[in-house]
């Protein structure tokens, strides 16, 4: 930073001030996770200065000889990452891959069937204040109100009541198991198309550490950040006879130039995920999100559906007697990064919650293993039982401070 430090101080200070945040707290947002210093060079490259409308060999500009090796080599990385037939590595973001997926094999006013968002679902999938909530004929299937998972007897059943053009699985707060192949018969069975979007789960997927949808349903949409550990991004994969409509949904679809930056660092990222150590790495986001579910329970504390299979759990925070947003101030005053999120049945709204989300892709990026899980969840265990013992946030400041720097973010 030392030629921005010269040439604007003060977006420098915030970049440093933030760099110190990261590094001095503990980050347990399910959707983020810490780049590597080869993604983060790559973003900051030359690469940003050029304009490539269009695909490799059919561009709408000279000069993109090198753009186009850098998107083939990205698109080749993550079909071999997947074993996927197609990729497409363009979509600015998740929500800009599902958009492209929608625009490509909807109408407006068909139908989509999909989890509603206080379930777990995303704004994308169908919410009224998403374009997806206006554009198309949302129907949204709920969870078990017992279980608190995915019931696929209900999901059939209004599949076979609404008949939509497209069922939407996948999620951005559902701690267990996604059953990607009764998803894909049940739209068979009513001839819809699929759409799996894995943007929490993709690196799970892509090491077998949860099931994959790529092959099994018609079309997968992914974020290339969180689990996967890339710059923030989508891809969409699907098979062969889908890439046409797919591609050109996206250019000039849903987009004008792409971002050739964060393609080449996307390229970065799946040649990372290809490594042995990848799948290492995803199953310790594993274990490490069951170690702070049962430390958590051990501790008196209900988790939505009793636990976890995944990266992330939902503490419900009803019977504390607090809300998501009150959590999430206490924990943060804590150097404890959270975010506050609806529960299923929830009553409070989106701004202020009945639970909290919590995640550890980026702490396990940074080496944490079980034994700091366990100290992690005790923390937030003692946080939120009384989020106002200042002495005790203090405290627990203090030894959050300490573990967090014996695992820098970027290690000399």
């Amino acid at each position: 930073m030392s030629y921005l430090t010269k040439t604007d101080p003060q977006i420098a200070d915030i970049i440093k001030k933030e760099r110190l945040r990261q590094q001095n707290g503990l980050e347990l947002i399910a959707s983020e996770n810490l780049v590597s210093r080869a993604v983060l060079e790559a973003m900051g490259s030359v690469m940003t200065n050029k304009y490539a409308e269009g695909y490799p060999g059919k561009r709408y500009y000279g000069g993109c000889e090198f753009h186009d090796m850098a998107e083939n080599l990205a698109r080749d990385r993550l079909k071999k990452l997947f074993g996927a037939q197609h990729a497409n590595v363009q979509p600015h973001s998740g929500t800009q891959a599902n958009m492209a997926v929608y625009f490509a094999f909807m109408k407006l006013g068909e139908g989509l069937l999909s989890m509603k968002l206080t379930q777990g679902g995303h704004l994308s999938h169908g919410s009224p204040v998403s374009f997806t909530g206006q554009f198309y004929k949302v129907s949204q299937y709920v969870l078990d109100p017992k279980t608190e998972m995915l019931d696929y007897g209900i999901v059939e059943e209004m599949a076979r009541k609404e008949k939509p053009k497209i069922i939407v699985c996948g999620a951005s707060a559902y701690p267990r198991t996604i059953d990607f192949a009764a998803f894909q018969e049940i739209a068979d069975g009513v001839g819809a198309y699929c759409m799996a979007d894995i943007a929490h789960i993709a690196g799970l997927c892509a090491t077998g550490v949860h099931p994959t949808s790529v092959g099994v349903t018609n079309f997968t949409t992914t974020t290339t950040h969180k689990t996967l550990r890339g710059p923030r991004g989508g891809a969409i994969m699907c098979n062969t006879e889908y890439a046409q409509a797919i591609d050109k949904a996206v250019f000039p679809g849903m987009q004008g130039g792409p971002l050739m930056h964060t393609i080449a660092a996307k390229a970065v990222c799946f040649e990372e995920a290809l490594r042995p150590s990848f799948k290492d790495y995803n199953r310790q986001i594993v274990k490490n999100a069951k170690v702070i579910a049962e430390t958590l329970m051990d501790n008196g504390l209900r988790l939505v559906s009793g636990g976890t299979d995944n990266h992330l759990m939902l503490l419900d925070l009803t019977t504390q007697g607090i809300t998501g947003l009150e959590a999430e101030t206490a924990l943060g005053r804590a150097g404890i990064t959270v975010n506050k999120n609806t529960i299923p049945n929830e009553t409070k709204s989106p701004f202020v919650t009945s639970g909290v989300r919590i995640g550890t892709p980026a702490v396990t990026s940074r080496g944490m293993k079980e034994a700091e899980m366990r100290e992690i969840g005790r923390y937030i265990a003692r946080i939120v039982k009384d989020i106002h013992d200042e002495a005790a946030i203090r405290d627990v400041h203090t030894k959050v401070y300490a573990m967090a720097s014996t695992f820098p973010l970027y290690p000399e």
